[in-house]
């Protein structure tokens, strides 16, 4: 990703599925009008879902997604396909149902649709390769369209099908709804083995970006200056906010007249599940010897000797509880399926991973009685300043403050 680019996170994710050979892969390429995916006339040529990445007039920025086919059930590796295909459904904001008009309606698609109501995403279905029939008749009900990738009709019109589609926006912010003009909010982020070379991670640029919207003032330091930037500033700022990892020095260096909270708590609540993180953390007092605990993270970063997640955590989770636990990890886009044996489980702040797909691991976990946190608000809880860090939300506070 350039610096310029929008992550992938913020786009608007378009899945295309279907059924082998219904068009899918060519009307991606009709869509964005360039050779994205490969096309041929063998069943089964996509095997792996293509993302593309590009700016979709008048949606914006879009994550368009061409997926395997449906109905390839044939072996191992067709199961896998389709496997992998259910898997996009959890990070498709919008679906495009491709059927071959010629062929109709298969028992394969019906099995799509139900999953799209399943799981609530709107959906359009495209009736491809319409430029082989004599008649175009009408669609049947208003989320239908008649398209053919091969002669490119119906694209436009397909364009803006899928703009009406758009989830209305909710006014999702990630600091600038707490800020007034002229506001002063302290970064403190570390640069260490684990920073990206040359860049601050996502979060740290959202917060940046999210101030200067606000009309406020960013004021960025690393956690050894947070005293001198302090020192040199004509009044305190009306906030701070540090990376998790070093949320215990940053307690002790920030007066406590100051709020203090982490980027990863500010993007639990950016995602939308703040809430279920922080009566997550209280799982921690009932943990027993012998617990699982699974530590997810949305990336694949590369790993280093103190990582957080494979190093750092278990060792704080370790040493607060005083028990054997057994820790397990995922990283990118696999999540478990079956989540029953974790006693609890412990995700990155999901910079990387779409909303939707942050609340379907949030909604699994749920469903089957498993409490979640992230590691923000796990950090927090550990070195005892979770309430402070949650100053901010005084609701959530309270809840801390009421737990025995």
């Amino acid at each position: 990703m350039g610096l310029n680019d929008t992550p992938s996170s913020e786009r608007l994710h378009i899945g295309f599925f279907g059924r082998r050979n219904a068009g899918k892969s060519s009307l991606v390429n009709a869509v964005t009008q360039q050779e994205t995916a490969i096309v041929s006339s063998e069943k089964g040529t996509t095997t792996d879902p293509v993302f593309k990445a590009m700016e979709l007039l008048p949606l914006g920025p879009v994550m368009l997604i061409d997926t395997p086919g449906f109905d390839d059930d044939a072996g191992t590796l067709g199961r896998l396909r389709v496997k992998k295909t259910r898997q996009i459904l959890n990070k498709t904001d919008i679906a495009v149902l491709v059927i071959d008009s010629n062929t109709g309606i298969t028992p394969s698609d019906e099995e799509l649709l139900a999953l799209f109501r399943e799981k609530a995403i709107p959906f359009l279905i495209a009736w491809n390769k319409c430029d082989k029939r004599n008649v175009w008749p009408k669609p049947s009900v208003e989320n239908e369209i008649l398209v053919s990738a091969a002669k490119k009709s119906g694209i436009e019109e397909l364009k803006e099908q899928l703009a009406r589609l758009v989830p209305a926006e909710k006014n999702r912010t990630f600091i600038r709804d707490m800020l007034s003009p002229g506001d002063l909010v302290l970064l403190i982020i570390p640069i260490d083995k684990a920073a990206p070379k040359g860049r601050l991670i996502l979060p740290q640029q959202q917060a940046i970006r999210d101030i200067l919207e606000a009309n406020a003032l960013p004021i960025v330091c690393r956690e050894s200056e947070t005293a001198i930037a302090l020192e040199n500033l004509k009044k305190p700022p009306v906030l701070a906010v540090c990376d998790s990892q070093i949320f215990k020095k940053a307690a002790a260096s920030v007066p406590s007249a100051i709020p203090l909270t982490s980027f990863s708590i500010l993007m639990a609540r950016y995602k939308g599940f703040l809430n279920e993180a922080v009566e997550g953390a209280a799982a921690l007092a009932h943990l027993k010897n012998g617990d699982r605990i699974l530590i997810a993270e949305g990336c694949t970063h590369h790993r280093q000797c103190n990582d957080i997640g494979t190093v750092k955590i278990p060792h704080w989770l370790k040493e607060y509880t005083g028990k054997q636990l057994h820790i397990e990890t995922s990283s990118g886009h696999t999540f478990p399926d079956e989540l029953g044996n974790y006693r609890l489980i412990v995700h990155c702040g999901g910079c990387m991973l779409n909303q939707r797909e942050m609340m379907y691991r949030m909604k699994c976990a749920k469903d089957q009685g498993v409490p979640m946190t992230n590691y923000g608000t796990l950090i927090a809880h550990l070195h005892g300043i979770l309430e402070r860090s949650l100053g901010l939300f005084p609701h959530l506070a309270a809840k801390v403050r009421e737990k025995p």
